[in-house]
């Protein structure tokens, strides 16, 4: 009874609350700066996290900072959340300066629902996550460039009392566009960091081959500020690209078609591929450069590269999500992230019980009942349906809703009650009844 008044006091007081999150501009009731962080002050000032559900939505999207799993872009995995239990999941990414990820949540429920997206960095040692960007309220995508080489973190949280099914989906993309007309990053053919001139200095770009004359591009919009000759790139172009604090260098031009002070845009000609300057002896091509005003010369190869287009990892069914499972091999393993190369969580053993809670077609992300949450191989599991044995319980004995002494009494089960069962958790068993509601036993019967 307590807990439905506490949901009936969520359900009338959220939306109101909610709204005052729209603008965070001064003189507004909230100046966090997430949409998330909004939220969250919203529960607490309406002393909502003192309720068991308030308290357990914070702590879920604080363990999802903590417990995340480590993915590889372009990667797309579906699941389900209830609206009776918080839900936060967080998902680890290596991004190069220069890159772009797009993230996507897309939800499929009976009522709206609002999904925060929260991507942060992590330092050095993949801790002490910084917030760096969070997608607005009313949508499901965000863009990121990654302005330094470091872990990134993604953590996505519907907002309370809301079901739904939903499918995440991470692609990577460039930041600048290429800067030499109908060519891509498969023509570059020198990288960056090579050693020239007998190692007394290191290549600071890449060099992209094309017939002269082929247009080079400006890869942003930005201001021309330079245009010259020099002994190594010959005729060179320089743009200021402004909004990410860097310059663009355009080397070995035949001819430049720019003039200093000009502003260009994204696909503007700069000039034309040559062979000029220390490349005379060379097929003609671009010697395309990144100087950052903070950090000298970058690669410029994650500016640039080809996209990694949308994830195509086929989807688990929906039809599965919620649905007990069970090991079907002699026995399996539970790892931290969906490949066969993450850390092992767990060795379990044949006939197994979890939840599957979402993942992949070959990858399920399942929950065992002691909470350990990870990915199993789809090839050493089957749902757990068809009965293990039939027993009959010897004497009286409680059903429980969880496979810990803790947990609840659904009822008690009269000896000589039968009963099928379906899997095993340490000591107990996940049994069904002849009505066909099922729970755990905590002992074997």
């Amino acid at each position: 009874m307590c807990r439905f008044f506490i949901n009936r006091l969520l359900i009338i007081l959220l939306p109101g609350l909610l709204g005052a999150c729209t603008s965070v501009g001064p003189g507004q009731l909230f100046r966090s700066t997430s949409p998330h962080d909004q939220y969250a002050q919203s529960l607490r000032s309406a002393h909502l996290e003192q309720t068991a559900l308030g308290t357990d939505w914070l702590t879920t999207a604080d363990r999802a900072l903590k417990d995340s799993v480590l993915v590889n872009a372009p990667y797309r995995e579906s699941g389900y959340f209830s609206a009776t239990r918080p839900f936060a999941l967080g998902y680890r990414l290596n991004g190069q300066r220069g890159d772009k990820f797009i993230i996507k949540v897309d939800v499929q429920g009976q009522e709206s629902v609002q999904v925060f997206i929260d991507v942060f960095e992590l330092d050095e040692r993949n801790q002490d996550p910084n917030r760096m960007a969070s997608a607005k309220a009313d949508t499901n995508q965000l863009e990121l460039e990654i302005r330094r080489t470091r872990t990134h973190l993604i953590r996505i949280q519907p907002e309370l009392l809301r079901s739904g099914r939903y499918t995440l989906s991470i692609s990577r993309e460039p930041v600048l566009s290429f800067p030499v007309s109908g060519r891509d990053s498969r023509q570059i053919s020198s990288y960056f960091g090579v050693p020239r001139d007998a190692g007394r200095r290191r290549h600071e770009g890449i060099d992209i081959f094309a017939p002269r004359g082929t247009p080079a591009l400006a890869a942003s919009d930005g201001t021309v500020s330079g245009v010259g000759t020099n002994n190594l790139g010959g005729n060179v172009v320089y743009v200021s690209d402004s909004r990410r604090n860097q310059t663009l260098y355009y080397a070995h031009l035949d001819s430049q078609a720019v003039r200093p002070g000009q502003k260009v845009s994204v696909g503007d000609t700069v000039g034309f591929v040559g062979n000029t300057g220390n490349a005379r002896t060379t097929s003609p091509h671009l010697h395309f450069g990144i100087y950052s005003s903070n950090t000298g010369a970058v690669d410029p190869l994650p500016f640039v590269r080809r996209g990694t287009g949308p994830a195509r990892q086929s989807l688990i069914a929906a039809e599965t999500l919620g649905d007990s499972a069970r090991v079907s091999a002699v026995r399996t393993v539970i790892r931290q992230s969906p490949n066969g190369d993450a850390p092992i969580l767990r060795t379990l053993p044949r006939s197994s019980a979890f939840i599957i809670t979402g993942g992949t077609a070959t990858w399920p992300r399942v929950e065992l009942p002691d909470g350990i949450m990870g990915y199993i191989a789809s090839n050493a599991i089957e749902p757990a349906r068809k009965s293990l044995r039939r027993a009959s319980l010897p004497v009286g004995t409680d059903l429980l809703e969880a496979a810990t002494l803790k947990a609840a009494v659904m009822e008690t089960l009269p000896a000589g009650t039968a009963v099928d069962v379906l899997g095993v958790f340490g000591s107990y068993q996940l049994v069904r009844r002849a009505s066909g509601g099922t729970g755990w036993l905590s002992q074997t019967p």
